[in-house]
């Protein structure tokens, strides 16, 4: 696994992708939440927190994790390389999870950087230092396991085709599904019990309790159950591929 995990790695940083992802999240936030004029702006937010940070990473993450992930398998699958892979001497399990670190710790590469922002806030208050840091440590908390669940997806995505934009289109489609979809069809209920239990169906539930600063072990086992179901869908995908 950790020679697979190695190669992914040295895969993204060996070529433009990585530094293009990367890139591409701080400078997408840096401009919606320092430069452009809206709801996202903490300048015309008029608080000093990291609110629209966290209402913005989200969607942002569903672009840019399926672009990590849409050559995980896609590729290999392209190159004839993927039946090389799983006649080694190593399991397929192994495999999965090799592709799964390797993109997820790219997805931590791009969010380290953030944590400037949180200075920044500190600064810009009219108390320095006047911020709820338990509130911020839960949504990064939850935008990590948000994260690992979009991974998951994207990896398991990118098995369904050799072409790496298909995968990418699904892999956008599936995390915009499981964020929004559940709390979007919930609008059209009038009940509220019945809006509850199709919200929590959803990821955007979850990631916002956790956003809080609860941490809730039913958020904790929501997200880790959605990671290791996609996870094994990708496993059962790579055992009916022809050898």
């Amino acid at each position: 696994m950790f020679a697979i995990f190695k190669r992914e790695v040295r895969s993204f940083f060996t070529s433009p992708i990585g530094y293009l992802i990367v890139g591409s999240f701080l400078l997408l936030n840096g401009l919606f939440l320092w430069v452009f004029k809206g709801e996202y702006n903490i300048f015309d937010y008029g608080f000093a927190d990291l609110g629209n940070f966290f209402l913005l990473a989200p969607w942002i993450f569903i672009f840019l994790v399926p672009a990590i992930t849409m050559k995980s398998f896609s590729e290999e699958r392209k190159m004839g390389t993927l039946e090389l892979l799983l006649i080694k001497p190593i399991s397929v399990w192994k495999l999965v999870l090799g592709k799964f670190w390797g993109a997820f710790l790219l997805c931590v590469i791009a969010v380290i950087p953030t944590i400037v922002y949180v200075f920044a806030i500190s600064e810009l208050g009219m108390v320095q230092g006047n911020y709820d840091l338990g509130v911020v440590l839960g949504s990064y908390f939850g935008l990590l396991f948000l994260m690992a669940s979009y991974t998951s997806i994207g990896i398991f995505a990118s098995t369904l085709s050799d072409n790496q934009i298909i995968a990418f289109l699904v892999g956008v489609l599936v995390c915009f599904l499981i964020f929004n979809g559940f709390d979007a069809v919930s609008s059209l209920f009038s009940n509220g019990e019945t809006q509850q239990t199709i919200e929590a169906i959803g990821a955007k539930s979850h990631f916002d309790s956790i956003a809080r600063g609860v941490i809730d072990t039913r958020d904790l086992i929501y997200f880790v159950s959605l990671t290791l179901l996609f996870l094994y869908l990708t496993f059962q995908r790579l055992k009916q591929l022809p050898r």
